[in-house]
Protein backbone atom coordinates (compact mmCIF):
# COMPACT_ATOMS: atom_id res chain seq x y z
CA UNK A 1 0.00 0.00 0.00
CA UNK A 2 2.68 2.24 0.97
CA UNK A 3 4.36 1.49 -2.23
CA UNK A 4 1.06 2.36 -4.29
CA UNK A 5 0.86 5.48 -2.57
CA UNK A 6 4.59 6.84 -3.42
CA UNK A 7 4.55 5.41 -7.24
CA UNK A 8 0.66 7.38 -7.21
CA UNK A 9 2.05 10.53 -6.16
CA UNK A 10 4.96 11.07 -8.83
CA UNK A 11 1.98 11.09 -11.31
CA UNK A 12 0.92 15.13 -11.40
CA UNK A 13 -2.33 13.82 -12.18
CA UNK A 14 -3.46 11.47 -9.65
CA UNK A 15 -0.62 14.28 -6.97
CA UNK A 16 -3.73 16.83 -7.65
CA UNK A 17 -6.19 14.54 -6.59
CA UNK A 18 -4.57 13.85 -3.56
CA UNK A 19 -3.65 17.31 -2.68
CA UNK A 20 -7.84 18.29 -3.39
CA UNK A 21 -9.12 15.08 -1.29
CA UNK A 22 -6.37 16.41 1.82
CA UNK A 23 -7.89 19.99 1.62
CA UNK A 24 -11.68 18.77 1.40
CA UNK A 25 -10.57 17.00 4.84
CA UNK A 26 -8.90 19.80 5.95
CA UNK A 27 -12.00 21.66 5.46
CA UNK A 28 -13.93 19.01 7.22
CA UNK A 29 -11.92 19.10 10.20
CA UNK A 30 -11.96 23.26 10.62
CA UNK A 31 -15.85 22.72 10.61
CA UNK A 32 -15.51 20.12 13.28
CA UNK A 33 -14.58 23.04 15.55
CA UNK A 34 -17.11 25.70 14.77
CA UNK A 35 -19.60 25.00 17.17
CA UNK A 36 -23.16 26.29 16.75
CA UNK A 37 -24.49 29.35 18.77
CA UNK A 38 -27.06 29.41 21.87
CA UNK A 39 -26.21 26.10 23.59
CA UNK A 40 -24.08 25.22 26.55
CA UNK A 41 -21.28 23.18 24.91
CA UNK A 42 -20.28 22.23 28.78
CA UNK A 43 -23.44 20.91 29.26
CA UNK A 44 -23.92 19.10 26.12
CA UNK A 45 -20.65 17.48 26.93
CA UNK A 46 -21.53 15.84 30.18
CA UNK A 47 -24.62 15.05 29.05
CA UNK A 48 -23.47 13.20 26.34
CA UNK A 49 -20.34 11.72 28.05
CA UNK A 50 -23.31 9.59 30.57
CA UNK A 51 -25.73 9.30 28.24
CA UNK A 52 -23.91 7.89 25.01
CA UNK A 53 -22.95 4.71 26.16
CA UNK A 54 -23.65 1.27 25.98
CA UNK A 55 -23.84 0.81 22.47
CA UNK A 56 -26.82 2.81 21.97
CA UNK A 57 -28.20 5.13 19.04
CA UNK A 58 -26.24 8.12 20.54
CA UNK A 59 -22.65 6.28 20.72
CA UNK A 60 -23.06 5.34 17.25
CA UNK A 61 -23.97 8.54 15.62
CA UNK A 62 -20.93 10.09 17.59
CA UNK A 63 -18.54 8.01 16.81
CA UNK A 64 -19.71 7.64 12.83
CA UNK A 65 -19.52 11.81 12.52
CA UNK A 66 -16.13 12.22 14.77
CA UNK A 67 -17.06 13.18 18.00
CA UNK A 68 -18.96 16.02 16.22
CA UNK A 69 -22.27 15.14 17.92
CA UNK A 70 -21.05 15.67 21.73
CA UNK A 71 -19.54 18.76 20.85
CA UNK A 72 -22.03 20.43 18.72
CA UNK A 73 -20.39 21.31 15.88
CA UNK A 74 -21.76 22.45 12.30
CA UNK A 75 -20.88 18.95 11.37
CA UNK A 76 -22.39 17.41 14.27
CA UNK A 77 -24.64 15.34 11.85
CA UNK A 78 -21.92 14.67 9.30
CA UNK A 79 -22.73 11.86 6.89
CA UNK A 80 -25.32 10.14 8.80
CA UNK A 81 -28.20 11.44 6.98
CA UNK A 82 -26.81 10.90 3.43
CA UNK A 83 -25.44 7.28 4.61
CA UNK A 84 -28.93 6.52 6.09
CA UNK A 85 -31.04 7.84 3.08
CA UNK A 86 -28.66 5.58 0.93
CA UNK A 87 -29.66 2.40 2.62
CA UNK A 88 -33.65 3.46 2.52
CA UNK A 89 -33.05 4.08 -0.91
CA UNK A 90 -31.20 0.93 -1.49
CA UNK A 91 -33.51 -1.01 -0.22
CA UNK A 92 -36.87 0.75 -1.68
CA UNK A 93 -35.25 0.14 -5.09
CA UNK A 94 -35.69 -3.60 -4.35
CA UNK A 95 -39.11 -3.47 -3.12
CA UNK A 96 -40.69 -0.29 -5.43
CA UNK A 97 -41.11 -1.43 -8.83
CA UNK A 98 -40.53 1.73 -10.13
CA UNK A 99 -36.76 2.24 -8.62
CA UNK A 100 -35.93 -1.14 -10.17
CA UNK A 101 -36.64 0.19 -13.31
CA UNK A 102 -35.03 3.51 -12.90
CA UNK A 103 -31.84 1.21 -11.98
CA UNK A 104 -31.76 -0.79 -14.78
CA UNK A 105 -32.17 2.14 -17.06
CA UNK A 106 -28.22 2.86 -16.79
CA UNK A 107 -25.98 6.19 -15.79
CA UNK A 108 -29.56 8.68 -16.72
CA UNK A 109 -31.48 5.78 -14.38
CA UNK A 110 -28.82 6.34 -11.47
CA UNK A 111 -28.66 10.51 -12.13
CA UNK A 112 -32.40 10.15 -11.05
CA UNK A 113 -31.75 7.65 -8.19
CA UNK A 114 -29.06 10.09 -6.73
CA UNK A 115 -31.29 12.97 -6.72
CA UNK A 116 -34.22 11.06 -4.64
CA UNK A 117 -30.76 9.98 -2.39
CA UNK A 118 -30.26 14.00 -1.95
CA UNK A 119 -33.95 14.72 -1.26
CA UNK A 120 -34.20 12.01 1.42
CA UNK A 121 -30.75 12.95 2.50
CA UNK A 122 -32.02 16.50 3.21
CA UNK A 123 -35.02 15.37 4.83
CA UNK A 124 -33.66 13.42 6.88
CA UNK A 125 -30.82 16.04 7.90
CA UNK A 126 -34.01 18.34 8.85
CA UNK A 127 -35.75 16.06 10.94
CA UNK A 128 -32.49 14.83 12.79
CA UNK A 129 -31.69 18.60 13.26
CA UNK A 130 -34.88 19.15 15.22
CA UNK A 131 -34.67 16.01 16.78
CA UNK A 132 -31.17 16.68 18.55
CA UNK A 133 -32.66 20.15 18.88
CA UNK A 134 -35.39 19.33 21.15
CA UNK A 135 -33.04 16.89 22.91
CA UNK A 136 -30.74 19.76 23.47
CA UNK A 137 -33.65 21.87 25.18
CA UNK A 138 -35.76 19.20 27.00
CA UNK A 139 -33.31 16.71 28.00
CA UNK A 140 -29.79 18.32 28.30
CA UNK A 141 -31.08 21.99 29.32
CA UNK A 142 -28.35 23.50 27.10
CA UNK A 143 -30.03 25.61 24.84
CA UNK A 144 -29.54 29.20 26.23
CA UNK A 145 -33.23 30.52 25.22
CA UNK A 146 -36.10 28.65 24.95
CA UNK A 147 -38.86 30.95 25.23
CA UNK A 148 -40.41 34.22 23.34
CA UNK A 149 -39.15 35.21 20.24
CA UNK A 150 -35.57 34.45 21.29
CA UNK A 151 -36.26 30.99 21.75
CA UNK A 152 -38.02 30.77 18.20
CA UNK A 153 -34.83 32.44 16.25
CA UNK A 154 -32.02 30.15 18.46
CA UNK A 155 -34.36 26.99 17.72
CA UNK A 156 -34.03 28.10 13.87
CA UNK A 157 -30.16 29.05 13.65
CA UNK A 158 -29.57 25.62 15.32
CA UNK A 159 -31.75 23.22 13.31
CA UNK A 160 -30.50 25.64 10.25
CA UNK A 161 -26.57 25.23 11.38
CA UNK A 162 -26.82 21.37 11.60
CA UNK A 163 -29.13 20.85 8.42
CA UNK A 164 -26.51 23.19 6.55
CA UNK A 165 -23.75 21.17 7.89
CA UNK A 166 -24.68 18.02 6.67
CA UNK A 167 -25.67 19.36 3.16
CA UNK A 168 -22.31 20.66 3.12
CA UNK A 169 -20.62 17.79 4.26
CA UNK A 170 -22.09 16.00 1.35
CA UNK A 171 -21.16 18.32 -0.68
CA UNK A 172 -17.58 17.47 -0.03
CA UNK A 173 -18.22 14.20 -0.09
CA UNK A 174 -19.84 14.90 -4.20
CA UNK A 175 -16.63 17.07 -4.97
CA UNK A 176 -13.99 14.20 -3.45
CA UNK A 177 -15.46 11.85 -5.63
CA UNK A 178 -15.72 13.75 -8.61
CA UNK A 179 -12.19 15.94 -8.57
CA UNK A 180 -10.03 13.90 -5.82
CA UNK A 181 -9.68 10.04 -4.36
CA UNK A 182 -11.45 7.39 -3.92
CA UNK A 183 -15.23 7.46 -2.57
CA UNK A 184 -16.03 11.16 -1.14
CA UNK A 185 -18.42 9.59 1.80
CA UNK A 186 -16.21 7.06 2.74
CA UNK A 187 -13.25 9.54 2.64
CA UNK A 188 -15.46 12.12 4.96
CA UNK A 189 -16.61 8.88 7.03
CA UNK A 190 -13.01 7.64 7.51
CA UNK A 191 -11.93 11.54 8.47
CA UNK A 192 -14.55 11.48 11.34
CA UNK A 193 -13.62 8.30 12.50
CA UNK A 194 -9.81 8.10 12.23
CA UNK A 195 -9.79 11.43 14.36
CA UNK A 196 -11.49 9.78 17.32
CA UNK A 197 -8.72 7.07 17.91
CA UNK A 198 -6.40 9.27 19.84
CA UNK A 199 -9.41 10.06 22.54
CA UNK A 200 -9.49 6.31 22.52
CA UNK A 201 -5.98 5.88 22.83
CA UNK A 202 -5.91 8.98 25.79
CA UNK A 203 -8.19 7.26 27.55
CA UNK A 204 -5.99 4.08 27.38
CA UNK A 205 -2.80 6.50 28.45
CA UNK A 206 -4.94 7.43 31.34
CA UNK A 207 -6.17 4.10 32.57
CA UNK A 208 -2.08 3.25 32.28
CA UNK A 209 -1.27 6.31 34.94
CA UNK A 210 -4.39 6.23 37.11
CA UNK A 211 -2.68 5.36 40.22
CA UNK A 212 -2.98 8.26 42.54
CA UNK A 213 0.98 9.41 43.40
CA UNK A 214 0.66 9.19 39.32
CA UNK A 215 2.52 5.96 39.04
CA UNK A 216 2.07 3.37 36.29
CA UNK A 217 -0.23 0.65 36.98
CA UNK A 218 0.42 -2.69 35.98
CA UNK A 219 -2.99 -3.75 35.56
CA UNK A 220 -3.86 -1.46 32.64
CA UNK A 221 -0.45 -1.09 31.13
CA UNK A 222 -0.21 -4.79 30.19
CA UNK A 223 -4.12 -4.91 29.23
CA UNK A 224 -3.29 -1.61 27.25
CA UNK A 225 -0.49 -3.66 25.41
CA UNK A 226 -2.75 -6.54 24.67
CA UNK A 227 -5.33 -4.70 23.67
CA UNK A 228 -2.94 -3.05 21.22
CA UNK A 229 -1.75 -6.11 20.29
CA UNK A 230 -5.43 -7.57 19.48
CA UNK A 231 -6.18 -4.74 17.58
CA UNK A 232 -3.14 -5.19 15.24
CA UNK A 233 -4.09 -8.44 14.94
CA UNK A 234 -7.89 -7.42 13.99
CA UNK A 235 -6.67 -5.18 11.32
CA UNK A 236 -4.32 -8.59 9.69
CA UNK A 237 -7.55 -10.24 10.25
CA UNK A 238 -9.58 -7.90 8.19
CA UNK A 239 -7.41 -7.53 5.38
CA UNK A 240 -7.45 -11.19 5.05
CA UNK A 241 -11.10 -11.06 4.68
CA UNK A 242 -11.35 -8.32 3.03
CA UNK A 243 -9.27 -9.64 0.37
CA UNK A 244 -10.52 -13.20 0.21
CA UNK A 245 -13.02 -14.08 -2.60
CA UNK A 246 -14.28 -17.91 -3.65
CA UNK A 247 -13.29 -18.42 -7.36
CA UNK A 248 -16.21 -20.28 -9.13
CA UNK A 249 -14.90 -21.76 -12.40
CA UNK A 250 -16.58 -20.70 -16.10
CA UNK A 251 -15.70 -22.58 -18.69
CA UNK A 252 -17.30 -20.99 -22.51
CA UNK A 253 -18.14 -22.99 -25.14
CA UNK A 254 -15.86 -22.78 -28.60
CA UNK A 255 -18.50 -21.15 -31.10
CA UNK A 256 -17.82 -20.73 -35.29
CA UNK A 257 -19.19 -17.46 -36.86
CA UNK A 258 -18.32 -17.24 -40.44
CA UNK A 259 -14.58 -18.14 -40.18
CA UNK A 260 -13.91 -17.17 -37.09
CA UNK A 261 -14.35 -18.96 -33.75
CA UNK A 262 -15.59 -17.72 -30.65
CA UNK A 263 -15.06 -18.60 -27.12
CA UNK A 264 -13.09 -21.55 -25.58
CA UNK A 265 -12.26 -19.77 -22.46
CA UNK A 266 -11.33 -21.01 -18.89
CA UNK A 267 -12.72 -17.96 -16.45
CA UNK A 268 -14.27 -17.58 -12.92
CA UNK A 269 -16.61 -16.01 -11.30
CA UNK A 270 -14.78 -14.32 -8.13
CA UNK A 271 -17.41 -14.23 -5.02
CA UNK A 272 -15.87 -12.44 -2.02
CA UNK A 273 -16.36 -13.12 1.61
CA UNK A 274 -17.27 -9.93 2.92
CA UNK A 275 -19.76 -9.12 -0.28
CA UNK A 276 -21.77 -6.76 2.44
CA UNK A 277 -19.24 -4.43 4.12
CA UNK A 278 -19.77 -3.19 7.04
CA UNK A 279 -23.96 -2.91 6.25
CA UNK A 280 -25.00 -5.75 8.24
CA UNK A 281 -23.51 -4.28 11.38
CA UNK A 282 -24.89 -0.83 10.76
CA UNK A 283 -28.16 -2.85 10.46
CA UNK A 284 -28.02 -4.29 13.79
CA UNK A 285 -26.57 -1.94 15.48
CA UNK A 286 -29.15 0.54 14.76
CA UNK A 287 -31.86 -2.13 15.84
CA UNK A 288 -29.82 -2.57 19.09
CA UNK A 289 -29.56 0.58 20.45
CA UNK A 290 -33.52 1.07 20.08
CA UNK A 291 -34.39 0.34 23.36
CA UNK A 292 -31.38 2.24 25.20
CA UNK A 293 -32.13 5.38 23.15
CA UNK A 294 -35.78 4.89 24.15
CA UNK A 295 -34.60 4.42 27.91
CA UNK A 296 -32.92 7.76 27.30
CA UNK A 297 -36.56 9.50 27.32
CA UNK A 298 -38.13 6.95 29.53
CA UNK A 299 -35.98 6.23 32.57
CA UNK A 300 -36.30 2.50 34.21
CA UNK A 301 -36.17 2.15 37.57
CA UNK A 302 -33.21 2.07 39.08
CA UNK A 303 -33.06 -1.19 40.39
CA UNK A 304 -35.73 -4.62 40.82
CA UNK A 305 -37.09 -3.39 43.90
CA UNK A 306 -38.25 -0.07 42.52
CA UNK A 307 -39.47 -1.40 39.34
CA UNK A 308 -41.78 -3.98 41.79
CA UNK A 309 -43.16 -1.42 44.23
CA UNK A 310 -44.23 0.48 40.84
CA UNK A 311 -46.07 -2.63 39.57
CA UNK A 312 -45.81 -5.32 36.47
CA UNK A 313 -45.20 -2.56 33.44
CA UNK A 314 -42.26 -1.39 35.13
CA UNK A 315 -41.07 -4.78 36.03
CA UNK A 316 -41.15 -5.85 32.73
CA UNK A 317 -39.67 -2.61 31.23
CA UNK A 318 -36.89 -3.10 33.88
CA UNK A 319 -36.28 -6.41 32.32
CA UNK A 320 -36.29 -5.11 28.52
CA UNK A 321 -33.94 -2.03 29.10
CA UNK A 322 -31.38 -4.25 31.07
CA UNK A 323 -31.65 -7.44 28.11
CA UNK A 324 -30.37 -4.84 25.96
CA UNK A 325 -27.68 -3.81 27.65
CA UNK A 326 -24.06 -4.51 26.23
CA UNK A 327 -23.51 -5.40 29.71
CA UNK A 328 -25.48 -8.31 29.62
CA UNK A 329 -24.37 -11.67 27.57
CA UNK A 330 -28.10 -11.84 25.90
CA UNK A 331 -27.32 -8.90 23.98
CA UNK A 332 -24.02 -10.35 22.32
CA UNK A 333 -25.84 -13.05 21.43
CA UNK A 334 -28.65 -11.15 19.86
CA UNK A 335 -26.31 -8.94 17.99
CA UNK A 336 -24.80 -11.51 16.53
CA UNK A 337 -27.78 -13.32 15.60
CA UNK A 338 -28.92 -10.13 13.54
CA UNK A 339 -25.49 -9.33 12.27
CA UNK A 340 -25.77 -12.64 10.37
CA UNK A 341 -29.80 -12.44 9.49
CA UNK A 342 -28.75 -9.36 8.05
CA UNK A 343 -26.10 -10.24 6.14
CA UNK A 344 -28.02 -12.94 4.46
CA UNK A 345 -30.85 -10.73 3.54
CA UNK A 346 -28.01 -7.57 2.17
CA UNK A 347 -26.20 -10.69 -0.01
CA UNK A 348 -29.95 -11.31 -1.15
CA UNK A 349 -30.20 -8.16 -2.40
CA UNK A 350 -26.97 -7.58 -3.51
CA UNK A 351 -26.16 -11.32 -5.43
CA UNK A 352 -28.65 -12.94 -7.90
CA UNK A 353 -27.66 -16.50 -8.93
CA UNK A 354 -31.03 -16.80 -10.98
CA UNK A 355 -29.68 -14.43 -13.41
CA UNK A 356 -26.06 -15.33 -13.37
CA UNK A 357 -27.38 -18.86 -14.61
CA UNK A 358 -28.97 -16.87 -17.28
CA UNK A 359 -26.32 -14.82 -18.36
CA UNK A 360 -23.86 -18.05 -18.93
CA UNK A 361 -26.55 -19.60 -20.51
CA UNK A 362 -27.16 -17.49 -22.82
CA UNK A 363 -22.93 -16.16 -23.37
CA UNK A 364 -22.48 -20.27 -23.97
CA UNK A 365 -20.66 -20.95 -20.36
CA UNK A 366 -21.13 -22.96 -17.91
CA UNK A 367 -19.46 -24.34 -14.20
CA UNK A 368 -17.65 -28.23 -15.39
CA UNK A 369 -19.90 -30.74 -14.19
CA UNK A 370 -23.03 -28.53 -13.52
CA UNK A 371 -25.50 -28.53 -15.80
CA UNK A 372 -27.15 -25.28 -17.36
CA UNK A 373 -30.04 -23.39 -15.97
CA UNK A 374 -31.64 -24.65 -12.35
CA UNK A 375 -28.52 -27.03 -11.69
CA UNK A 376 -26.02 -24.13 -12.08
CA UNK A 377 -28.28 -21.20 -9.93
CA UNK A 378 -28.78 -24.29 -7.14
CA UNK A 379 -24.67 -24.70 -7.41
CA UNK A 380 -24.49 -20.64 -7.03
CA UNK A 381 -27.11 -20.46 -4.64
CA UNK A 382 -24.97 -23.63 -2.04
CA UNK A 383 -21.45 -21.61 -2.84
CA UNK A 384 -23.19 -18.16 -1.39
CA UNK A 385 -24.47 -19.66 1.09
CA UNK A 386 -21.78 -21.17 2.11
CA UNK A 387 -19.39 -18.34 1.78
CA UNK A 388 -22.25 -15.22 3.38
CA UNK A 389 -21.93 -17.54 6.25
CA UNK A 390 -18.28 -17.55 6.60
CA UNK A 391 -18.69 -13.51 6.23
CA UNK A 392 -21.46 -13.54 8.82
CA UNK A 393 -19.50 -15.01 11.60
CA UNK A 394 -16.78 -12.91 10.51
CA UNK A 395 -18.82 -9.50 11.05
CA UNK A 396 -20.75 -10.66 14.00
CA UNK A 397 -16.92 -11.45 15.97
CA UNK A 398 -15.67 -8.04 14.92
CA UNK A 399 -18.34 -6.14 16.08
CA UNK A 400 -18.37 -8.22 19.60
CA UNK A 401 -15.47 -8.70 20.24
CA UNK A 402 -14.53 -5.25 21.88
CA UNK A 403 -17.81 -5.84 23.76
CA UNK A 404 -17.01 -8.85 25.31
CA UNK A 405 -13.75 -6.71 25.85
CA UNK A 406 -15.34 -4.50 28.48
CA UNK A 407 -17.21 -7.07 30.17
CA UNK A 408 -13.62 -8.14 31.94
CA UNK A 409 -13.18 -4.73 32.96
CA UNK A 410 -16.07 -1.97 32.83
CA UNK A 411 -13.27 0.70 31.91
CA UNK A 412 -12.92 -0.49 28.49
CA UNK A 413 -16.16 0.48 27.59
CA UNK A 414 -15.28 3.16 25.78
CA UNK A 415 -13.91 0.40 23.35
CA UNK A 416 -17.08 -1.00 22.60
CA UNK A 417 -17.39 0.13 19.23
CA UNK A 418 -13.36 -0.51 18.41
CA UNK A 419 -13.84 -3.34 16.50
CA UNK A 420 -17.00 -1.57 13.71
CA UNK A 421 -14.49 1.14 13.62
CA UNK A 422 -11.65 -0.37 12.57
CA UNK A 423 -13.74 -2.72 10.06
CA UNK A 424 -14.90 0.51 8.57
CA UNK A 425 -11.26 2.29 8.22
CA UNK A 426 -9.43 -0.77 7.12
CA UNK A 427 -12.36 -1.22 4.40
CA UNK A 428 -12.33 2.17 3.29
CA UNK A 429 -8.05 2.58 3.18
CA UNK A 430 -8.17 -1.13 0.78
CA UNK A 431 -11.04 0.78 -1.09
CA UNK A 432 -8.96 3.95 -1.94
CA UNK A 433 -5.53 1.59 -2.54
CA UNK A 434 -7.66 -0.17 -4.88
CA UNK A 435 -8.59 2.92 -6.94
CA UNK A 436 -4.80 4.48 -7.08
CA UNK A 437 -3.41 1.05 -8.17
CA UNK A 438 -6.47 0.73 -10.97
CA UNK A 439 -5.52 4.46 -12.10
CA UNK A 440 -1.57 3.84 -11.82
CA UNK A 441 -2.47 0.85 -14.16
CA UNK A 442 -4.43 2.57 -16.77
CA UNK A 443 -1.13 5.99 -17.17
CA UNK A 444 1.38 2.42 -17.16
CA UNK A 445 -0.44 0.00 -19.33
CA UNK A 446 1.81 -1.02 -22.14
CA UNK A 447 -1.02 -0.57 -24.81
CA UNK A 448 -1.69 3.78 -23.56
CA UNK A 449 -0.43 6.08 -25.88
CA UNK A 450 1.26 9.19 -24.01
Amino acid sequence: MFQTLKNAWSVPDIRKKFIYTLIMIIIFRIGSAVTVPFLDLATIQTWMDANATNGNFLEYLNILTGDNLSKATIFSLSITPYINASIIVQLLTYALPPLERLQEEGEEGRKVINKIMAYVALGLSIFMSVAYYLTMRNSMRAVTYTTGFYGWFAAIVIVACFTAGASFVVWMGNRISEKGIGNGVSMILFAGILARFPTDVGNLISLIFSEEDGKISPKYFWTSLAVLVMFVLMIGFIVFMNEAERRVPIQYAKRVVGRKQFGGQNTHIPIKVIMSGVMPIIFAMAFMSLPSTISMFLQPAESLEAAKESGGWAVFYFHFINFFRTTSPWYAILYFVLIIAFNYFYVSMQYNPIEIANSLRQNNGAIPGIRPGKPTSDYLQRVLSKITLVGAIFLGIIAIFPIMLSWFDPNLQSLSMGGTSILIVVSVALETARTLESQLMMRHHKGFLG
